[in-house]
C-alpha cells in the first residue's frame, strides 16, 4: 500500500521519501527518494530524520510491535535444550511522529485488525494523533498482504466514517490521497 500511496502522490506532484522495508516491488515515479531499511529500529529513526522537513507522513507499513531483546551476530547452533525468546516492544513509529507533528502537518495511520477492528482502529487514531486512519482487517478476502487489492474504512479524527468496496490498491491509494489533498487545503 505504501508504494502505492507514494506513487499517486508523486503523480499529483508531490516529492516523495519513502521509507521501505524490503519488499519485491520498486518506486517507478522519479519523484520518489526510496530510503531502504532492514528494520523496525532503521525505520524509526529515517522517519524521525525526515519527517520535520516534510508536510506530513502517511505510515503505511506493517513494522513489527516487538523484536527480539538480543541478537547474535552468529548462527545459534541447535542444542538440546529449548530456545527461548524474549521479546520487547519496538519505538512507536506513528507515537513519536503524532507526537511532535505540527498543525501544517497531516499524518495519515494504518490500522491492519483481525479482531474489534473498529474500536482498535478508533482507540489507535486517537492515541498517536493522527488526521485519520485506514483501517484494513485481514478476515476480508483479497486484503492485507501478498495481492493487488485491498478494502478498507477511513476514520477521521472526529469518528466520521467511510467504508469502501474492495479495489486495486493503485484505486485505494487515489481514495487516500485525496482525503489527504481534502486536509491540505485547509491546512493553517
Amino acid at each position: 500500500m505504501g508504494y502505492a500511496i507514494a506513487e499517486e502522490l508523486a503523480q499529483q506532484g508531490a516529492k516523495v521519501s519513502l521509507v521501505s522495508g524490503p519488499v519485491k516491488i520498486s518506486a517507478q515515479h522519479p519523484n520518489i527518494e526510496v530510503i531502504k531499511v532492514v528494520s523496525a529500529l532503521e525505520m524509526y529513526d529515517q522517519c524521525i530524520r525526515i519527517f520535520p522537513e516534510t508536510d506530513g507522513a502517511a505510515m503505511a507499513a506493517a513494522v513489527a510491535d516487538f523484536m527480539p531483546d538480543s541478537s547474535s551476530g552468529q548462527k545459534i547452533k541447535r542444542g538440546d535444550a529449548g530456545l527461548l525468546i524474549k521479546l520487547v516492544p519496538t519505538k512507536d513509529i506513528a507515537a513519536s511522529l503524532g507526537a511532535t507533528k505540527s498543525e501544517k502537518q497531516i499524518l495519515v495511520g494504518f490500522a491492519l485488525e483481525t479482531n474489534d477492528e473498529l474500536s482498535n482502529a478508533s482507540r489507535k487514531l486517537q492515541k498517536k494523533n493522527l488526521d485519520f486512519i485506514v483501517l484494513n482487517s485481514l478476515n476480508d478476502p483479497g486484503a492485507g498482504f501478498e495481492t493487488d487489492t485491498n478494502k478498507i474504512t477511513i476514520i477521521d479524527k472526529y469518528n466520521n466514517r467511510q467504508d469502501f468496496q474492495l479495489k486495486s490498491k493503485a484505486e485505494v491509494a487515489k481514495d487516500i490521497v485525496s482525503r489527504i489533498a481534502v486536509l491540505m487545503e485547509k491546512r493553517p
